[in-house]
């Protein structure tokens, strides 16, 4: 059981990778200018990312009867932008060029606004913390661009070819990771009960706010406004164990457990109805 624990985190971060690289496989050099093509949407996107939902979380922090574990867990997942699988969980939608555009955005904007965030929290907590853009850009090259870098260039030597690979390799790896994700949180089940009824709420009600944002900020088109809900609506996990580590006595797989079901019960039933509203459309 020991040897399953220690070995699930790695085969989780290779399952995302995989996807990463999947993801580069898929996408053009258009696809990465995106946003920068489109300003308004662009700022829109990076102030409900990067503001309203630290801000909704830090008022629910304050405002709320929650425990001090529990206020740190909600602040960390706000700041903790940038979600590397935006584009494959939109794949079914269509999200066109948008998602990727927008994590490679947040991605790097993460370097100078995580640690910004970081302090201000440390301060909120009475904590010394310290996480600096080197550690938080060389976590994004290793676990995000490198991979998406590899796939880009490897599409430029056989398009079609990378195209088919793409959905494919796409799918096996997305297989595994729900199967591993599902495995690591049926092992740790017992450090969900640190949150108990209220913090599990607390948490449900910041990715529904998320969400909320992120669908009114999206603009006219009705993809734009789903991309950016779910993006306000996925954490970075591996910024949120990052920033989880420098805050003394946070558990951090409870904290990951705890947003990875938030998220789904918020995330899943908006997705459904989206592609209902699609449908019919």
């Amino acid at each position: 059981m020991e040897s399953l624990l220690v070995h699930l985190p790695a085969l989780l971060k290779l399952c995302v990778a995989a996807l990463i690289f999947a993801i580069g496989l898929g996408s053009s050099l258009g696809d990465l200018t995106y946003l920068g093509r489109r300003p308004g949407l662009l700022l829109r996107s990076l102030l409900a990312m990067y503001v309203l939902v630290p801000l909704a979380a830090l008022a629910f922090a304050k405002l709320l009867p929650l425990a001090a574990g529990v206020k740190a867990a909600l602040l960390v997942l706000a700041v903790s932008a940038g979600a590397p699988l935006l584009p494959r969980k939109l794949s079914k939608l269509g999200g066109g060029a948008y998602p990727f555009s927008l994590v490679v955005v947040s991605s790097l904007l993460a370097i100078v606004l995580v640690p910004a965030w970081i302090e201000l929290l440390g301060r909120h907590f009475e904590r010394d913390v310290d996480v600096s853009s080197v550690t938080v850009a060389t976590l994004i090259v290793k676990a995000f661009l490198a991979p998406l870098a590899a796939g880009m260039l490897l599409r430029l030597a056989s398009p079609a070819l990378c195209e088919r690979a793409s959905d494919l390799l796409m799918k096996v790896a997305g297989v595994v990771l729900t199967l591993t994700g599902l495995l690591l949180l049926a092992l740790n089940w017992r450090l969900l009960l640190q949150l108990q009824g209220p913090g599990m709420l607390a948490l449900v009600s910041l990715m529904t706010v998320a969400l909320a944002v992120g669908h009114l900020l999206g603009g006219p088109t009705e993809d734009d406004r789903t991309a950016l809900a779910i993006a306000c609506a996925t954490r970075h996990v591996g910024i949120a164990v990052l920033v989880a580590s420098a805050f003394p006595g946070l558990r951090t797989v409870a904290v990951i457990a705890a947003y990875t079901i938030a998220s789904l019960l918020v995330s899943v039933p908006y997705l459904a109805w989206r592609r209902r509203k699609e449908t019919a459309a």
